[in-house]
Order: C-alpha cells, then sequence, then structure tokens
C-alpha cells in the first residue's frame, strides 16, 4: 500500500514512512494541487489522504480509481490509528523518514565515519537510505519512536 498526503499530513507522511509505508509528501512549494494530487495518485496507484473534502469532487476519486481517505484535524497519534484501522496496516521495516527511500542493513565499517564518535561501538546495526543516503541506527531516539509506533500498529 502506497500513500499520497496532501501538504497538511507531513507529520503523518512522516509516521507512516517508520512504520514501514511508502508515504510521498505533498511539500508547500511544489505544485499542490487538487488535479495534479489526484493524478499523482492514480499513475502511481497511491491512496490519497487529505484533510481536504474538496477531492471528493474529483472524478477518479469520486469513481473509485483513487483510493482516498479524509483525514480529520487530530492529534498526530490520532491520524495513524485511523489510517492503520482503515487499511489493516501492520508494521514493517522502517523508511527513511525524510525521504522516504528504502533503508538497507549496511556493515558498521561502511558508515563509522558518518556517525558520531562512540555509536559505531555502541551500536551493531546500521541503515543506509538507498535514496538520500543518511544513516540510521536504533539509538535512543528510536525507543521514542518505536514506543509511539507501539501503542498505534
Amino acid at each position: 500500500m502506497r500513500f499520497l498526503c496532501d501538504a497538511m499530513l507531513g507529520g503523518l507522511a512522516k509516521w507512516l514512512r517508520a512504520a514501514g509505508y511508502d508515504a510521498y509528501y505533498a511539500r508547500e512549494g511544489t505544485d499542490v494541487s487538487d488535479r495534479t494530487l489526484v493524478a499523482k495518485a492514480l499513475e502511481e496507484g497511491r491512496v490519497l489522504l487529505t484533510s481536504d473534502g474538496g477531492f471528493l469532487e474529483r472524478k477518479p476519486v469520486r469513481d473509485g480509481r483513487v483510493g482516498f481517505l479524509k483525514v480529520p484535524h487530530l492529534p498526530l497519534e490520532d491520524q495513524l490509528r485511523l489510517v492503520v484501522e482503515q487499511f489493516g496496516l501492520v508494521r514493517r521495516q522502517s523508511r527513511c523518514m525524510e525521504c522516504n527511500g528504502e533503508l538497507d542493513v549496511v556493515p558498521r565499517a561502511a558508515v563509522a565515519e558518518r556517525v558520531p564518535p562512540g555509536v559505531s561501538g555502541d551500536h551493531e546495526r546500521f541503515f543506509r537510505c538507498q535514496d538520500c543516503g543518511r544513516v540510521f541506527w536504533h539509538g535512543s531516539h528510536w525507543q521514542r519512536i518505536d514506543d509511539r509506533l507501539g501503542r498505534v500498529i
């Protein structure tokens, strides 16, 4: 399942990525017109997540060719819970929370020069984004992410 989050749902996109789902985020400043977003969702087989009910007026959404969920203005955790329950999502390997790329497990030696001193000695598993090259590891922040996701998915 792949998602397209409109410009109002950037936080939701990041948490869907943390849960392991491909979630494109239509950032402000790019072409975020309803027509463009519906076309992208249709072309890429994405479910459109938006807080704007106006999308229901678009033919591909009305006739069911584009999956759609109106996500109300709720606390982020409640928005995520709504999407998880609506689509029966299960937890998967996380994606890059910044760019949405897939993460590869990489050896410590491959990233030792790219992490803070001491981190490479304290951790066994490292992940590198296939798209942007960012390096991740399960540090103290990961426990908070994992706990939050565990309450929802």
